[in-house]
């Protein structure tokens, strides 16, 4: 579809990504200075229970080998820290992906890398955590992440940066949600204090993209409405290529770590709702086609999302039965 738009001299001037960009860019450059304020640098290594660090079996002669008795976390906790740490560790894919979206000039640029430095120290702390605490299995963990770097990845919104923005603005939050829970469950309290940190920059992140999304609706509002919609409809973690990860994600859903009843009311309702999506007016033909099919697909959602609540109780409930009998 072709939108127009004074903003760009010519009334019959077509959104490309390259317009798209150019008339962001201001947007960006101010959000990029709201984020360098907000924002607050800290340091991995003050994250890390280095006393409880001991060698692995290996070149040192009193290496120990790992045991799932050493770990202080619980079972959703491991299998979470393995799935939301191999997620982080594809960064030099993630980069790859937005920096040939955005670009590495001007503050589209500055905010590629920016963000990139900030995402590298979450895999920098979870990796070192994870090692020095002994919570989950080192071997393994390392295999894992070979064989999910070595597959790469590709972004399904590569295609367009302006699904793209849509894209994160979601998935930032669903990311900072999904280290939060972990750190919940985890039943570490020093693993809980690394994630919130983590979470804490995620939904900077967020807002980041979120913002910019509201400037996209103002500019081209039928094309981000259809983006928005393609995005939500066909959402998928960035990590679903991973070993085991369908699996994984099952044992999160039970766990109350991610599942559909969160990704609902904590990650696509809070930004449909801080941007007023569904109610918003204005939209031509195609615009009001794509906002009546994210609000059908929403109500779908959630009454899938109730079906899953009802499982759980129940689950919950027969465990209870046996933990009494």
């Amino acid at each position: 579809m072709t939108i127009t738009s004074p903003h760009l001299g010519s009334p019959s001037a077509a959104w490309t990504d390259a317009r798209l960009l150019y008339a962001l860019e201001e947007v960006v450059e101010t959000e990029l200075n709201r984020h360098l304020k907000v924002a607050k640098d800290w340091m991995p290594h003050e994250y890390v229970p280095w006393s409880d660090a001991r060698n692995f079996p290996g070149l040192f002669e009193d290496g120990e080998a790992w045991g799932k008795e050493q770990s202080k976390v619980t079972e959703i906790g491991r299998i979470a820290l393995v799935v939301n740490l191999l997620t982080e560790d594809n960064l030099p894919s993630y980069h790859h992906e937005i920096a040939a979206l955005f670009g590495r000039d001007g503050a589209w640029g500055t905010w590629v890398h920016r963000w990139t430095a900030e995402e590298g120290r979450h895999g920098i702390v979870m990796r070192d955590y994870l090692l020095a605490s002994r919570a989950v299995d080192p071997d393994k963990l390392e295999a894992f992440r070979m064989q999910h770097m070595n597959e790469g990845f590709e972004s399904d919104n590569r295609h367009s940066m302006l699904h793209t923005v849509a894209y994160v603005a979601f998935q930032e939050l669903a990311t900072r949600v999904s280290h939060r829970n972990t750190g919940h469950q985890s039943g570490d309290p020093v693993c809980d204090r690394m994630l919130a940190r983590i979470a804490t920059d995620e939904n900077l992140h967020m807002v980041f993209y979120r913002n910019l999304l509201k400037a996209a609706f103002e500019l081209a509002p039928d094309l981000t409405m259809q983006s928005v919609r393609d995005v939500v409809v066909n959402f998928r973690m960035p990590g679903h290529g991973m070993p085991g990860f369908e699996r994984a994600a099952a044992q999160m859903a039970i766990g109350e770590v991610y599942n559909m009843r969160i990704h609902h009311d904590d990650v696509l309702q809070p930004v449909l709702r801080h941007l007023k999506v569904l109610e918003m007016d204005g939209l031509g033909p195609e615009g009001l086609r794509a906002q009546e099919e994210l609000g059908f697909f929403m109500g779908g959602l959630d009454a899938e999302a109730s079906k899953f609540d009802e499982k759980l109780a129940a689950r919950k409930a027969r465990m209870a039965a046996r933990a009494a009998g």
